[in-house]
């Protein structure tokens, strides 16, 4: 498994040929061996496992999502349920040299990859993890939790802040240009919470984050966010963000726009929206990328990519066309 994970990342960036290598935790992070009894069967893409959690097959995304978890309550997440800390680590102050559930050969992974493209690749590898808005229980219980528990989140954000901090010394690799974070801070119609609330709970721990990644580490921080975030752009700014990745036109921003307002403080990534990639014709991809190239190549800080990520259902054909057209226009 471990020399697959490696050949196989190494010959796709190889034939690929292109300049950045993004590591997400699906990419290298292999679950460590577990005791616990295998989760029990109730239908053909349903099960529940010992702690009565029960967890679903997603025909639209092709992955398992937890739909039922009665746990969740003693768990801080972040807004794409992303898992943080147990509510009793904050209690504990527990800070962990090691990140839980890691599989210790995945570093061989990690090291071997980067080792291969260092020097010849930008490479964006993990880190300690984010901040972004922190929910206890998930996005209903941990947006009324927001109001009703205020003083347990701050005091967990503080806590988080510690825990990151400490865990960046493990999970920042040396030749790595760069970390990315992934917690969307708003959906289509705007942010999850306001940027005055985010202000006040979320802005100074996530700012301290940003400062330990650069000034400690010396790495640029990427940031991906889904969604409407127009009102969060002076924010994301002041907080010192290198790169903004996403930018979805179909969430009502507008590429030229956020070029013209921050394109002078951040380099921004993306262009193509990926339901064209999945459903789209190539015809339709390749008109985006030349809008794209149009309204944020002058002046340079431009990445071309999809808004979100190269999602599953993602059409070759349609991918493909996408890296063509770029190469045809992306000279000065």
């Amino acid at each position: 498994v471990i020399e697959s994970y490696i050949n196989d990342h190494i010959e796709l960036h190889e034939k690929l040929g292109f300049d950045i290598i993004n590591f997400p935790m699906a990419t290298w992070a292999i679950p460590a061996p577990s005791n616990e009894p295998p989760p029990k069967k109730i239908d053909a893409t349903t099960w529940e496992d010992h702690e009565g959690r029960v967890f679903k097959y997603s025909e639209i995304t092709h992955d398992v999502v937890c739909i039922k978890d009665p746990l969740a309550e003693r768990t801080l997440y972040t807004m794409d349920h992303e898992l943080l800390a147990g509510v009793e680590d904050v209690e504990t102050a527990l800070l962990p040299d090691e990140p839980p559930g890691l599989d210790p050969r995945s570093w061989t992974i990690l090291d071997t990859v980067i080792e291969h493209f260092a020097g010849r690749k930008f490479i964006v590898g993990p880190s300690g993890g984010e901040i972004g808005i922190v929910l206890q229980g998930g996005m209903e219980h941990g947006m009324v939790a927001l109001i009703t528990k205020r003083e347990f989140i701050e005091k967990a954000t503080r806590y988080l802040v510690k825990k990151q901090n400490k865990l960046d010394k493990r999970m920042i690799h040396p030749k790595s240009d760069a970390i990315i974070w992934g917690a969307d801070f708003a959906y289509n119609s705007g942010g999850f919470i306001s940027p005055q609330m985010f202000r006040d709970l979320f802005f100074e721990a996530n700012k301290a984050r940003v400062d330990n990644v650069k000034e400690v580490h010396g790495k640029f921080v990427v940031k991906h966010c889904c969604g409407n975030i127009n009102q969060f752009l002076d924010l994301f700014v002041e907080l010192g963000y290198d790169c903004y990745q996403s930018i979805q036109q179909s969430a009502g921003m507008n590429l030229r726009e956020v070029k013209e307002r921050i394109g002078n403080n951040l380099v921004l990534w993306g262009g193509v929206p990926v339901e064209l990639i999945i459903g789209g014709t190539m015809d339709e991809v390749r008109r985006e990328v030349r809008s794209a190239m149009d309204n944020a190549k002058e002046h340079g800080r431009f990445i071309l990519g999809t808004t979100h990520t190269i999602a599953v259902g993602a059409n070759y054909d349609n991918f493909m066309a996408m890296v063509d057209e770029y190469r045809q226009c992306c000279d000065y």
